[in-house]
């Protein structure tokens, strides 16, 4: 049985360079009403502005600082069709390692933080009805690593936090799906990974959207998921020098 389009989405982490791009493949698919969430109005309304008026749909935002104390609980209202978390930062990982206070940042951005959004779209009621979620985790989440352990910590703890929703909304019309990229070419990522390893964002909006409403966990592109099968069987010695 076909399913029908994706005709809304919920982006939390709106202003990323691959939630940008999902965006816009989206709306070349005939997607009409978003709601972006994002840390940066500037940048959040550029996106907005550029869905309204090449698209024409409806927009409205939202400014949210993840790392802000004392948030309101998440107010989600009417019903999506797609709800899409890409929020997430590298952090500091060298200041991590001497202040604890850099460390639960990181942690917070990349998995605590994001748990109340979760909880607030994965609803026994909403979970009953055609839709899917899309959250970004990372292969950093498959081992530790000397130069970035927090944030792989925080990556994997998301990733297995949504593995208990994904199990959890087996067998109902809601698809959760678990997304683990390697490098992207991105501005967090510049200077920090080769460039024959990093995928361009547009790619991999294409590629999502060729199954939008696939459920489970994946790699993207699909070669990490053989790579970091080697990498997770390096011995000790040669892993320290990832």
């Amino acid at each position: 049985m076909s399913r029908s389009p994706i005709g809304s989405a919920w982006v939390l982490g709106s202003t990323s360079a691959v939630a940008i791009a999902i965006c816009q493949a989206l709306a070349r698919q005939g997607c009409r009403r978003f709601h972006l969430i994002a840390r940066n109005p500037i940048a959040n309304q550029a996106l907005a502005s550029e869905l309204r008026e090449r698209f024409g749909a409806e927009v409205t935002m939202e400014q949210v600082d993840l790392l802000a104390a004392n948030q309101q609980p998440p107010y989600l209202g009417q019903p999506f069709d797609l709800y899409l978390i890409t929020a997430g930062s590298l952090g500091d990982p060298d200041q991590a390692r001497i202040q604890a206070a850099e460390a639960q940042a990181i942690t917070a951005a990349n998995y605590t933080s994001l748990i109340p959004w979760l909880t607030a779209i994965v609803t026994p009621e909403r979970i009953q009805t055609p839709g899917c979620l899309w959250v970004f985790s990372s292969v950093a989440a498959d081992r530790g690593r000397p130069s970035n352990y927090h944030y792989g910590a925080a990556k994997a703890g998301l990733l297995r936090f949504c593995e208990g929703l994904l199990l959890r909304c087996h067998g109902t019309p809601f698809a959760v799906r678990i997304l683990k990229p390697g490098f992207m070419a991105t501005p967090m990522t510049v200077g920090k990974a080769p460039p024959l390893l990093c995928a361009q964002p547009e790619q991999i909006a294409r590629d999502l959207l060729r199954r939008p409403h696939r459920r489970g966990i994946e790699y993207i592109p699909w070669w990490w998921a053989p790579l970091m099968l080697l990498i997770r069987l390096l011995p000790p010695a040669l892993a320290a020098k990832l």
